[in-house]
């Protein structure tokens, strides 16, 4: 078994960052925004394999994501499993940058939490903070097993 290393842990953040452009470019170009959805979630996130810990953002009525549908429901609004779900990542998201304030590596884990900026279509920053949970699969492939966002507090 693999030992997760910083690049692991880039490397998966960059994946998870373009993913979220590439899907709101499909949406913006009248793609298949839903496939290129479902393709982020199955490459990206551990659904099937283990329990998946997803608290999303802008999530209110039905705050955690245990599911693979719950998870499509809140990227790309498609098949509205939670009614609440807007589509987050069709949005017209342009670039996402991740800044990791802790990172911990332990085996074929690890953890890191910080801030992610979301530029809009008018390339305005969007400030989300982040906790993400990964494992190395048998496969030596990483997937997303936490993943919890929230907006900095305001008061």
């Amino acid at each position: 078994m693999s030992t997760f290393t910083e690049e692991h842990l880039a490397t998966a953040q960059k994946a998870w960052g373009d993913g979220i452009v590439r899907i709101s470019t499909a949406h913006k170009n009248g793609e298949d925004f839903e496939q290129a959805a479902k393709e982020h979630i199955q490459n990206l996130y551990n659904y099937g394999a283990s329990p998946v810990l997803f608290k999303p953002t802008l999530a209110a009525e039905v705050q955690f994501r245990g599911t693979f549908e719950e998870a499509l429901s809140y990227f790309v609004a498609t098949n509205k499993v939670c009614e609440e779900d807007g589509g987050f990542a069709i949005k017209g998201w342009t670039a996402v940058r991740f800044e990791n304030t802790a990172v911990l590596l332990n085996g074929n884990t690890a953890m890191a939490m910080g801030n992610y900026f979301f530029t809009d279509p008018q390339g305005e920053l969007v400030k989300v903070e982040y906790s993400f949970g990964y494992v190395l699969n048998d496969q030596d492939e990483v997937k997303i097993v936490l993943h919890h966002s929230s907006v900095p507090y305001a008061g």
